[in-house]
């Protein structure tokens, strides 16, 4: 996954325009995720795939110009482990 596209500025579900901090990974009950996170709300991302421990990448996609091809979004949805 190429995470670079987190370091160009992105609107947060906090509405602030922001350049995400990557933490890398960061463990759930379920596994390990890689993760964003927002400077001004501190709200985590899973951006590896959807896990209910973190926001889903799904929730910047709704508010954000498309930065997710269709192709990283489905492999990002048909990665889930089961929570």
């Amino acid at each position: 996954m190429n995470l670079d596209k987190f370091q160009n500025e992105l609107v947060c579900i906090c509405k602030q325009r922001v350049i995400f901090d990557v933490v890398g990974d960061i463990e759930c009950d379920w596994g390990s995720h890689t993760v964003i996170q927002c400077p001004k709300c501190e709200e985590l991302f899973s951006v590896d795939k959807p896990c209910q421990a973190f926001k889903s990448i799904e929730d910047l996609l709704k508010i954000n110009d498309v930065f997710y091809s269709q192709e990283e979004l489905l492999e990002y949805m048909s990665s889930s482990h089961t929570c």
